[in-house]
């Protein structure tokens, strides 16, 4: 008798990390059958006509279905739901690594909220639509580090469960938390969230791709605890081995590289810098160029429950360095060698990758530097706090920040005993207090996946389950950005504010309208 092998959906296939689940999955297609819904567009086309002619596929010139050994692909958008019907039909597993991220997402906001949100609803939709799919199917879905925003030391180490604070203006980190939100308050029963880290292209010409004003947004004295897309990929395809009876299922994990993966903002530019034989970030850029405040990253003090399950420690920082280089162009491996030993040349080059940074700084319509010139009020408030404190910054070795690693850090207070088990009834009530606001439930079974009614400080009544708000770090959907009102909310929820006073004064009260993103809508087309 044949046996019927399950069937693996996975969404986001052609992205950085989600090619690498492919690549995963593909490796496994004689246990598995694989299922995609792409964009019908000539990259994807492109990617994916090798796969399709092993498959046995006849590729097709636009949208539809098509299937081969072991292999089907729906060219669709994952924006329309009877597209997400289409590649979830029959489905046992489903495993999102689709996303619209920063830069683009800056830029294209509404595509952002469509294919973050509105797609991560059609998919947990049509799960639930499938015969007895709630039940049947397991999701493993990505959302991100952005999530928890901004954590300048001492508050540099973080967890799951942390206050969520999207960065103001990062309308990514908005959408990808909503889309968080719907995983966890679905009727699915084997779910599972990877919020991942900065997921890192292990080939030179993929670093190089990134190259936008966004980089400037991340403090030199930030704290990132980075992945390669290789691991990342290899992580998620790994939960394929976990059963349904394990306790991995039902849980938000932080996903990063671990140890080995830990280190500075600055360090890290320092990295990219002189892969090309120069001297390092201060020898290409000036130091105001980079935010004081508003960004992402940490580093974990949990990566290694992800790690338990998923097995996916494999790189560190200096194989990932080795792997650029392998895939360095040869002619920059010669501008490599010649930089390291001829000055002149050496510095000829760090002028000419000044000018372009200095571009990028000052005339992008995201660079730091062209808010300060053009008097763009909400962003240097925002990431600088004043004009003052822009002005104020000074010169590369001056006066620099405490980078090292092993600086004192706090551990967060998530208002309730995490050491207890069972929870009860008044855990929630006392959590809730510590948010500002109540828990309005007078009875609980106990079950941390059994909605409660909740009230927050401003007077927003919402259901939610405890893990999501205990163990997830979520509270009030109403008060989410955008707008952002962080400095009010500070005062109203001590949670809250534990991530915001190390970088902020009680004395700010700054208001950040839902439309202040558009300011840079399109800036990638200017």
């Amino acid at each position: 008798m044949r046996l019927v092998k399950p069937r693996v959906v996975l969404f986001g296939a052609s992205g950085t990390m989600g090619h690498e689940v492919f690549n995963e999955l593909w490796k496994r297609r004689e246990s598995i059958d694989i299922v995609l819904l792409l964009l019908p567009a000539q990259r994807e086309k492109k990617l994916f006509a090798p796969f399709e002619k092993q498959a046995g596929i006849n590729s097709l010139p636009g949208a539809g279905v098509a299937a081969g050994k072991g292999l089907k692909i729906v060219w669709g958008d994952a924006t329309r739901y009877p597209d997400v019907v289409e590649a979830i039909r029959g489905a046992d597993w489903v495993l999102n690594a689709m996303a619209f991220i920063s830069p683009a997402a800056d830029y294209y906001p509404e595509m952002a909220k469509a294919v973050n949100t509105t797609a991560i609803q059609n998919i947990v939709d049509a799960i639930q639509a499938e015969p007895d799919g709630a039940a049947r199917i397991r999701l493993v879905h990505t959302s991100t580090v952005a999530a928890t925003g901004d954590r300048p030391p001492p508050i540099h180490w973080g967890r799951v469960g942390d206050p969520l604070k999207p960065s103001i203006f990062d309308f990514y980190a908005v959408t990808k938390i909503a889309g968080e939100r719907i995983v966890l308050e679905s009727q699915i029963k084997h779910w599972a969230v990877l919020r991942m880290t900065f997921i890192m292209p292990t080939h030179f010409s993929a670093l190089m791709r990134l190259r936008d004003p966004i980089m400037f947004h991340m403090p030199i004295n930030a704290f990132m605890e980075n992945i390669t897309c290789a691991d990342a990929g290899y992580g998620m395809a790994n939960v394929l081995a976990i059963p349904d009876d394990s306790d991995f299922w039902r849980r938000v994990y932080n996903m990063g590289g671990g140890p080995g993966m830990r280190i500075s903002a600055s360090d890290y530019q320092n990295l990219a810098v002189q892969l090309l034989g120069l001297s390092g970030i201060q020898a290409v850029s000036e130091r105001n160029w980079f935010a004081l405040r508003n960004f992402h990253m940490q580093f974990y003090f949990d990566s290694w429950e992800a790690n338990q399950y998923l097995h996916y420690w494999r790189a560190d920082m200096e194989s990932y360095k080795r792997s650029l280089l392998a895939s360095m162009p040869a002619t920059l491996k010669l501008v490599r060698l010649v930089s390291w030993q001829v000055v002149s040349f050496r510095r000829l080059i760090e002028n000419k990758v000044y000018t372009i940074l200095q571009r990028l700084a000052g005339e992008h319509r995201n660079g730091p530097l062209h808010w300060y010139r053009g008097r763009n009020d909400a962003r240097i408030t925002a990431f600088y706090k004043g004009y003052a404190e822009f002005e104020s910054i000074p010169d590369w070795g001056v006066d620099m920040p405490n980078t090292d690693p092993l600086q004192p850090a706090l551990i967060l207070d998530h208002g309730y005993d995490e050491e207890k088990a069972p929870l009860e009834l008044p855990d929630n009530q006392q959590a809730a207090k510590f948010r500002g606001g109540k828990c309005l439930a007078t009875s609980w079974d106990g079950c941390l996946y059994t909605p409660l009614t909740w009230r927050c400080a401003r007077g927003h009544t919402f259901n939610a389950k405890p893990y999501t708000i205990l163990k997830a770090g979520h509270w009030c959907p109403e008060c989410m950005p955008p707008a952002w009102n962080y400095d009010e909310e500070a005062r109203l929820n001590p949670f809250f504010a534990q991530v915001w006073y190390p970088n902020h004064l009680a004395v700010e009260d700054n208001v950040y309208l839902a439309e202040c993103v558009l300011d840079i809508a399109g800036a990638d087309k200017d």
